[in-house]
């Protein structure tokens, strides 16, 4: 079975970038004409001083001085207008752009199927970030680019009227300064794409660091962790310092050649001027524009380095936006209330798994090994693609591959014994989306009840990123009341009580058998209240399963049992 994802081919960075200037053409049709308004007033300035002396020193007269004087008027409030509002509707068009490619990035990495990318986390945050938002400065650099044109084409013209050679000075000088300018930009996009993959590592380190950070100060390993981070955020600072050196080389040089143009045009004016072939009004109005050309030379020679780097984050996005999803998920929906069947799974350290539990049961499974936990809830909670091990897993009879991601995990909720906790509430962390009507009795059964106590907001109580203000076992029961919460046809649970004492774990085994009666439950736990409070208990050892009875039948006929959950 093919998807439509599976179908497309790798989008380039490329396409990127266009589908962003289609999407906003019209801001940039007005952006370019204001934009370009502008300009053509900042040149219409030194042309209008230079009329003016040549017309006061000839005629003499106030009334051409006022006339003159309401020229200028008009040619600032064109400049200052037009600027305004031109760039007013470019900046909303390049925010809205980079949000736009923001909540793509987001959406696929929140897809219930992964995509073939090799980034992790961190990784992808800086693309949604900063490569989305250099992605979307191209929205806004296409316009400068025209409008910087048209204030040079117009400088020239002038410049030709006065004196062809002045005009052909200004259109030669302006190609060769772009000559050089482009090939030097293309090191920039190169340099920059290298930087913004080495700043995305280290932020995906420093994700790793913070996740782990409890375990890692609890073995001493902190301080190699930290060097471990520290010798890639040198790399990422070595990047970026050469970034710094090619940028400052390139507007070094950009500002040298802009500033041979302007003063090659100022001495050639002086030149002519000195031989009588331009006047003394033409002469201000040529030194006026070698002046002010410099500015729209400035802007123009830096938009190829800003379209390289728009180019060079844009194919970062490419990475993600193009990636093929790992798998491809079927278009069922398993029926309700179904049961669970697991056949024959070899994956990791499962070794041809095999078990059935009926719909409404509430079975344990005992593992010995925790390796083998882990690779089971993988399985189940289609964290692997069912092309990623041998076997099959059925849910209501229907084979994973027939069904939709979407709606295994609507219909299955596997919850993993380190389910990360946000920051919110204690209420948002129970039913993120609102819409549960068993937080009360998913409460109740957690035992989380303490915890809403203690505080008088109840569950409007304030939990910090990652629940660093609760502690172990008020974390792990707000997982698991969240999990409750959700109240799905079956529920998987991998050791949710771990770090509760043993009475409150009494407590919290008896209460979900009693919340979830008639529907299917799997609790992968070496818990001995879950394990008494089970209907059926099933013995994962080796990779298979070894035994299959009620915990007091195992504890009284298996002595390997007895020792591996005992405590």
């Amino acid at each position: 079975m093919t998807t439509p994802d599976m179908k497309r081919s790798r989008k380039p960075g490329s396409e990127i970038l266009r589908t962003a200037i289609r999407r906003n053409v019209g801001a940039m049709v007005w952006g370019t004409v204001l934009m370009g308004l502008y300009q053509a007033g900042e040149t219409a300035f030194p042309i209008a001083l230079g009329l003016i002396v040549e017309h006061t020193m000839r005629d003499r007269s106030l009334e051409a001085l006022a006339l003159s004087i309401a020229a200028l008027a008009v040619i600032i409030t064109t400049v200052s207008l037009s600027w305004r509002f031109g760039m007013r509707i470019l900046q909303k068009a390049n925010t809205t752009e980079a949000h736009r490619w923001r909540v793509q990035v987001a959406a696929c990495g929140l897809q219930p199927v992964d995509r073939d990318v090799d980034l992790k986390s961190g990784e992808v945050l800086t693309i949604a970030t900063e490569d989305a938002d250099q992605t979307a400065d191209i929205v806004e650099v296409v316009p400068m680019l025209i409008s910087s044109l048209v204030s040079v084409l117009i400088a020239a013209i002038a410049l030709s009227v006065a004196s062809v050679r002045l005009g052909l000075l200004v259109i030669v000088g302006t190609v060769a300064i772009l000559s050089v300018l482009g090939v030097m930009s293309r090191r920039i996009g190169s340099s920059t794409q290298e930087q913004q993959a080495r700043v995305a590592r280290a932020g995906a380190k420093v994700a790793d660091l913070i996740t782990g950070l409890r375990p890692l100060h609890g073995f001493g390993g902190n301080h190699a962790a930290f060097l471990t981070y520290r010798k890639v955020s040198t790399e990422a600072k070595q990047q970026a310092v050469t970034v710094a050196r090619v940028n400052g080389t390139y507007a070094g040089t950009a500002l040298g050649l802009n500033a041979v143009l302007a003063a090659s045009v100022t001495l050639m004016a002086g030149w002519l001027a000195y031989n009588g072939q331009i006047s003394i009004g033409e002469l201000v109005m040529a030194v006026g524009l070698a002046q002010f050309i410099m500015e729209p030379l400035k802007l123009f020679s830096d938009m190829p380095k800003y379209v390289m780097m728009a180019r060079a984050s844009a194919e970062r996005m490419a990475l993600v936006l193009s990636a093929p999803p790992v798998a491809a998920p079927g278009e069922e929906r398993p029926a309700p209330g179904g049961d669970l069947d697991v056949d024959c799974v070899r994956y990791g350290s499962l070794q041809g798994v095999k078990f059935h539990v009926p719909a409404g049961e509430f079975t344990a499974i005992a593992a010995y090994q925790p390796r083998a936990a882990a690779d089971l809830a993988s399985v189940l909670s289609v964290s692997v693609p069912p092309d990623g091990y041998e076997g099959v897993v059925r849910l209501s009879g229907q084979e994973f591959t027939e069904l939709s991601v979407e709606s295994v995990r609507e219909h299955l909720l596997v919850n993993p014994y380190d389910g990360e906790i946000f920051a919110g509430t204690l209420r948002s962390n129970i039913d993120p989306a609102g819409s549960s009507t068993m937080v009360p009795e998913a409460v109740e059964a957690s035992m989380l009840t303490d915890v809403v106590a203690l505080h008088r907001q109840g569950l409007d109580y304030e939990v910090r990123d990652r629940g660093s203000n609760l502690s172990g076992g008020q974390r792990q029961r707000l997982s698991l009341a969240r999990a409750l919460a959700a109240d799905s046809d079956v529920l998987v649970l991998h050791d949710p009580t771990t770090a509760v004492d043993a009475v409150t774990e009494q407590l919290v085994a008896r209460n979900i058998a009693a919340l979830r009666k008639g529907r299917t439950t799997v609790v992968i736990t070496s818990s001995p209240a879950l394990l008494d409070a089970a209907d059926r208990v099933l013995v994962l050892d080796g990779g298979v399963v070894t035994a299959d009875g009620t915990h007091r039948n195992l504890l009284a006929s298996d002595e390997a049992y007895c020792l591996a959950v005992t405590r």
